[in-house]
């Protein structure tokens, strides 16, 4: 049994990292490397693997949207996200997409050995880790509410998207046709309201509350 995999990271030095880890395990061959999502997606077709170990954070499609594709378009192909990213939203959206595994990417050699073979036989796997994050964002929801009293407006909530997704305030503007020195204000209420003093505060939260994924 031999299984093939197919690296996808825009990270060079981490790919050929894996590619060196991985060439230790007997039963494991590495077909190709993607460096973003449309790649990826072109290699799958092409190489056939077994499993893709899929980054989230990649240049044109990101490893979220890729993994919709593939799992649209290719079922068979098993996908274990290999990623920064420990926040439970982008867990979440990797599973609803599809994909079977996620682990972080300060993972042992032994984790990663055993998720390729957890998935390759047909199960799910998350990293102890990702896990017990997933258990305390469950626990956090179920003593909290979706928002801080006071909540945000609607024409708030539109704003802090916006922001989230790294819109400027002159094309903000534009989209919801309102002057920037409005979206000034808009900006400073949200920030009031829920305590936070910089954009990428309203980022984070914006993140961890589900509005925004990552691009």
């Amino acid at each position: 049994m031999t299984i093939k995999i197919l690296i996808a990271d825009d990270h060079q030095l981490f790919r050929e990292g894996l590619v060196n880890l991985l060439a230790q395990a007997a039963d494991i061959e590495i077909l190709g490397q993607a460096e973003n999502g449309n790649e990826v997606i072109q290699k799958a077709e092409l190489l056939k693997p077994d499993i893709i170990l899929m980054d989230i954070s990649m240049p044109g499609l990101n490893g979220v949207e890729a993994t919709g594709i593939l799992k649209r378009t290719q079922p068979a192909i098993k996908i274990i996200a290999l990623s920064m990213h420990s926040e439970t939203q982008f867990v979440k959206q990797m599973l609803s997409q599809g994909a079977m595994g996620y682990l972080i990417k300060n993972c042992t050699y032994d984790q990663l050995i055993h998720a390729i073979n957890m998935v390759y036989s047909g199960k799910k796997y998350l990293s102890e880790e990702v896990t017990e994050s997933l258990i305390d964002d469950y626990l956090e929801i179920k003593k909290s509410p979706p928002f801080p009293d006071p909540i945000l407006t609607k024409r708030e909530i539109e704003v802090l998207n916006l922001i989230a997704k790294g819109i400027t305030t002159k094309r903000i503007s534009e989209m919801l046709f309102i002057s920037i020195k409005t979206v000034g204000s808009h900006k400073q209420k949200i920030l009031e309201k829920l305590n936070l003093k910089t954009n990428a505060d309203l980022i984070k939260f914006a993140i961890k509350k589900g509005m925004t994924s990552i691009e």
